[in-house]
């Protein structure tokens, strides 16, 4: 008996987390796998790494304009059209350097959209679907720095509170349904997006592990998980520093 492949989907593939955890999911098992990026050359390189990896797999290549809400609705009633959609991992986004967005509001806003909005408008798309199909699991990716506005990069960091209220709120949405919805929220991962933090020095997590971490909350169907473990401290001590301390702070 031939055995039903998953049908995953990933938006923003070409990231290097996403395109980690596609490894991940296809050294598992075959899957049907849909690749959903802003610029087709780059996401069709990546499928064809991944076809070398899975030859049994399905791997279909998607092009779309990422702050367009109309585009955005098309592409996912069509994907969620085709056949029933088991995972979905909402992973791109734009690390801005802070002093550019406080200088040029263009750059602002971009990085508001690209971080905040498009996320938020491709997951209610796909949680619309899924609570149709009542199944499925809607990852998110955030990022600890949404925990508290720190000076150093409080534009990303409120793009990704931003993700992080909205995740929260659909997950109570959807508590009495099938679908699960994970809020995944990565310390400083060590990615080509991470570069300018890597020349300055930083410590930044191994981007194999944090992509094994997500595959598997996601298969655990974890409501929240902070990729390395140790962020859930370290952002908890943070949140609580009481303020007239946290000014003094160099971070």
């Amino acid at each position: 008996m031939s055995r039903i492949m998953q049908r995953i989907v990933i938006i923003g593939a070409s990231s290097a987390i996403a395109e980690k955890c596609a490894r991940l999911w296809l050294r598992q098992a075959p899957a049907d796998m849909v690749l959903v990026g802003r610029n087709i050359h780059k996401i069709e390189a990546i499928a064809a790494d991944l076809r070398i990896r899975s030859p049994e797999s399905s791997i279909t290549c998607l092009e779309t304009d990422f702050n367009d809400p109309l585009k955005i609705r098309a592409l996912v009633d069509g994907i969620a059209s085709a056949a029933r959609v088991d995972i979905v991992l909402i992973a791109h986004g734009a690390l801005p350097q802070q002093q550019c967005c406080q200088q040029d509001l263009v750059l602002c806003r971009e990085a508001l959209d690209i971080n905040a909005i498009s996320p938020v408008l491709f997951a209610e798309a796909f949680a619309g679907r899924m609570e149709e199909a009542n199944a499925g699991t809607l990852a998110v990716i955030s990022s600890v720095a949404g925990d508290r506005g720190r000076k150093s990069n409080y534009v990303y960091g409120a793009a990704k509170g931003l993700v992080t209220r909205y995740v929260q709120g659909l997950q109570h949405r959807l508590a009495g349904t099938g679908v699960k919805v994970v809020l995944i929220k990565p310390g400083p991962t060590d990615t080509p997006m991470t570069a300018q933090l890597k020349q300055q020095g930083k410590a930044l997590a191994d981007a194999d592990a944090v992509a094994a971490s997500i595959v598997k909350a996601i298969r655990q169907g974890r409501s929240l998980v902070y990729v390395p473990a140790r962020w859930r401290l370290i952002m908890m001590v943070i949140r609580h520093l009481p303020e007239c301390i946290f000014k003094r702070m160099d971070i």
